[in-house]
């Protein structure tokens, strides 16, 4: 067991209390669906679409409340929905172009050191220009002082949608450096979980945008970061625990729709 008894205990009260202020605020959509609804009726209807806005909210509703307790022990500052910074220097802005640039024509290969390298030199260069980039999913600050800034995404994130997330990435790096440009800052995208498996995580669409060794942590590779070897393992009976033991206050909850 990777995680103390008294970190699953606050994990799973995370889940259950991020669960049911989830029921609290769930209105389902007031479309009109008379076949579907003869067929399978109002509750299971119900029930497809809290499932449908959970997926699409499970990041910020589920992932990140989570993410944060579980790297409460591991790192010296854990917080969510936070800004990278206010502002990147003009100098930077094309620093970042051209390395988009070389991206897209596969002139160069991702390569995360040397990137942040390029643009710590031109950080505080040119005109410092005020932005209001993508939001931090979760920051962390290691004991050592690394900043860890991740954007979670779903689990299969659409391929023409990496050339964004890299830029975000970048843009995370120069914010923050022009604030402090001796920082040793890593801007990562994280997979919550493998959709795939048991085959590996398909990382073949993003292989020519991110660097796969220093921007990406997928399942194991991120909650095991968070919280250590086995995390990934111990978080997962963690949801099934109040899944079962949340199972007749969720069947209640949706019960009320057959009427």
């Amino acid at each position: 067991m990777a995680l103390s008894k008294i970190k699953i205990a606050k994990l799973e009260d995370v889940l259950r209390t991020a669960l049911r202020k989830r029921f609290q605020v769930y209105n389902p959509e007031p479309a009109s669906m008379p076949f579907h609804t003869r067929l399978l009726g109002k509750d299971r209807l119900a029930l497809y679409s809290f499932i449908h806005s959970l997926n699409t909210n499970f990041g910020t509703s589920i992932f990140e409340p989570v993410a944060k307790e579980l790297a409460l022990a591991n790192f010296q500052s854990v917080l969510s929905q936070q800004t990278a910074g206010t502002q990147i220097s003009s100098e930077a802005h094309n620093v970042i172009q051209n390395i988009m640039d070389n991206l897209a024509t596969a002139n160069v290969s991702p390569d995360k050191p040397r990137e942040i390298k390029a643009i710590r030199s031109v950080c505080q260069k040119g005109e410092m220009k005020k932005v209001k980039p993508t939001k931090v999913d979760v920051k962390l600050i290691g004991r050592d002082g690394t900043i860890y800034l991740f954007d979670i995404k779903t689990a299969k994130p659409n391929a023409g949608g990496f050339k964004e997330f890299k830029r975000t990435l970048l843009e995370w790096t120069a914010a923050a450096l022009a604030d402090d440009p001796k920082a040793d800052i890593q801007t990562i995208i994280a997979i919550p979980y493998n959709p795939y498996a048991p085959e590996p995580y398909n990382r073949w669409t993003m292989r020519g945008m991110l660097d796969l060794k220093d921007e990406l942590k997928v399942q194991e590779e991120f909650w095991d970061f968070l919280g250590g070897h086995g995390a990934y393992l111990d978080l997962l009976d963690c949801f099934e625990k109040v899944g079962i033991e949340l199972r007749d206050e969720i069947d209640a909850y949706f019960r009320k729709f057959k009427r």
